[in-house]
């Protein structure tokens, strides 16, 4: 006969819950203000989007005292976990949403502002982010995925035009595919420990060892795991929907894109990958080492003959994507570190230069490409502000020193060299040459050549979009005189997690 299990409420620990559910209940409150009063004006829904994402940075940063005291948090039945990888997450996360969200407010009308739901989906999908790097349960880890998925397919359709449905259909098919392959990974890595807890499966294969048969089944579940991360940051060869459905989307949700999931999936692959590399299977280290350098270099020469800058800025976040995922491969707490400071640096800098292309942005239906180079002829002639934004930017994500993410390369790259894999910090910092030249590019067409007819660059200019970019700028600058105290403190967070 089954006994009653009493669980304390106190012993749930919910609190691990709030910054989630705080961001749940900001797009149920917007939803609900619409079904009372519908037809306000999208500020509204912007100021609510933000009040609730601030309310949740606050819930996050709450756990920044606690963790260095106590150590890691865990929540509800031990399924949500609040390590240093968990917060370093959402702040970077919610502070990037902050700006985008921004990015609403802008002169021209735009389709999707129209409407409420897409303020409520886009909380939605943050909170979805947030389970997702907040547990090492492969079911939540799930769950967060395809609630942040399910809530962006629309959000990218809602722009209205035939490209915004052509790129929402295909990330809707490229995610589905993922989920699968997740899904199928996940159930083998089951099957074998008997736990989807990534902590179990870790403690399990070392207590029982590990046998060609179960070399074999650790290699098909991290072939399944490797394809759905692949494709989700779309890495070398799962990486063809990226620029396609960037160049469908606006240019702010296109920068949105690139850099917010992304660090949730980054978060997961450094949780599952380290279990994996400690099995010491040795085609698992080969598979990750493929996937990298091919990802870094065949999307570099890509973004090389692009004419159009918005396809070129998805090329060149494909690069990046590869050049993080290395230090998933190298795996030590020098490599981790450098992914969250890279990506944070990284964060600012992208999204200003797509904020960039938000400003610029014109509604011309019959344009082949609405970003091409030529579009930022002389700019500095016409538009100085402008053009020496999208110079810093640009500089900044290309890593010429000593803009801002030139120091993340260089830990990245020096991450490489202490962890043995010499060639591989040779192959990035050629990958990092060769990237520079695209960069500049679209600079040479900036303050070098001569205006090509009336092009308007503030066409879609506003105070809140100025302050976005001017806040980014100020960023990527202050990350020069910066890094050394922020390198600590995520140096600090990610030891202290285990990572």
């Amino acid at each position: 006969m089954l006994e009653a299990v009493n669980i304390s409420f106190a012993s749930l620990n919910i609190q691990t819950l709030y910054p989630m559910l705080i961001a749940i209940s900001g797009a149920l409150f917007i939803l609900c203000i619409d079904l009372i009063k519908s037809g306000l004006n999208k500020s509204m829904y912007v100021m609510i989007a933000l009040l609730f994402l601030a309310l949740d940075l606050g819930a996050v940063l709450d756990f920044i005292g606690v963790f260095e005291t106590t150590g890691a948090v865990r929540g509800f039945f031990d399924v949500m976990l609040m390590d240093g990888l968990a917060i370093l997450a959402q702040i970077i996360m919610i502070v990037a949403s902050m700006l985008f969200i921004l990015l609403a407010l802008t002169k021209q009308r735009f389709n999707e502002y129209r409407y409420p739901e897409y303020f409520a989906l886009f909380l939605f999908m943050i909170a979805g982010l947030q389970f997702m790097v907040a547990s090492d349960n492969l079911i939540l880890v799930f769950v967060g995925l395809e609630t942040s998925s399910l809530a962006l397919y629309p959000m990218i359709a809602m722009h209205n035009r035939r490209n915004s449905f052509e790129a929402a259909a295909k990330y809707f098919t490229m995610g589905a595919l993922a989920a699968g392959f997740f899904a199928f990974g996940a159930m083998i890595l089951y099957a074998l420990t008997g736990s989807v807890e990534i902590g179990v499966m870790a403690a399990s294969l070392a207590a029982t060892g590990i046998d060609t048969s179960s070399m074999i089944f650790i290699i098909i579940a991290t072939v399944f795991l490797l394809a759905a991360f692949a494709f989700k940051l779309g890495l070398v060869p799962f990486h063809t929907w990226t620029p396609d459905v960037y160049q469908g989307s606006t240019a702010a949700l296109a920068g949105f894109m690139s850099i917010v999931p992304k660090l949730a999936a980054f978060v997961v692959a450094i949780r599952l990958f380290e279990f994996l590399m400690s099995t010491g299977v040795l085609w698992i280290e080969i598979m990750l080492y493929a996937i990298v350098v091919l990802t870094m270099t065949m999307s570099n020469i890509w973004a090389l003959v692009q004419k159009d800058v918005k396809r070129m800025l998805g090329y060149s976040s494909i690069s990046h994507a590869g050049f993080v995922m290395a230090a998933v491969l190298i795996g030590t707490t020098h490599a981790n570190t450098a992914l969250f400071l890279y990506w944070a640096l990284f964060a600012f800098a992208n999204l200003g230069a797509f904020a960039m292309l938000w400003m610029t942005h014109e509604k011309v239906h019959d344009r082949v490409s609405d970003d091409a180079f030529e579009k930022f002829s002389g700019m500095i002639k016409t538009s100085p502000f402008a053009a020496v934004m999208m110079a810093l930017f640009m500089l900044s994500l290309a890593g010429i020193p000593p803009f801002a993410l030139f120091w993340g390369k260089l830990y990245l790259i020096s991450s490489a060299v202490t962890g043995g894999y010499i060639v591989l910090a040779l192959i990035m910092a050629l990958n990092s040459a060769v990237a520079a030249y695209y960069y500049v590019k679209i600079i040479v067409y900036m303050f070098m050549k001569e205006p090509v007819g009336t092009n308007d660059y503030t066409v879609n200019s506003s105070t809140v979009l100025k302050t976005v970019i001017g806040t980014a700028a100020l960023f990527a600058i202050a990350s020069v005189l910066a890094v050394s105290p922020l390198m600590e403190f995520v140096a600090r967070m990610v030891y202290n997690s285990g990572y």
